[in-house]
């Protein structure tokens, strides 16, 4: 396989060893980061919002749901 060399500024290759698997090469994960279809892990998602916020999104939600009940029984 060729290989290529990138030179590439300090600070974007903080962000790239930061979102760099443990277990991957950079290639794997530039090919991973740039990939249009990429499949995204569940855990990817966690940690996100805090939980203040997730409940807070439920409170929103549990109000809209009671309004909407209210708007079918008109």
């Amino acid at each position: 396989m060729t290989t290529k060399t990138l030179t590439i500024a300090e600070d974007a290759y903080d962000l790239l060893l930061a979102k760099k698997r443990e277990d991957e090469s950079f290639s794997q994960e530039l090919r991973r980061l740039l990939s249009g279809t990429r499949k995204r892990s569940l855990s990817d998602f966690f940690g996100i919002i805090s939980e203040a916020q997730g409940a807070s999104m439920l409170s929103t939600l549990e109000k809209i749901k009671k309004a909407n009940k209210k708007l079918v029984r008109l």
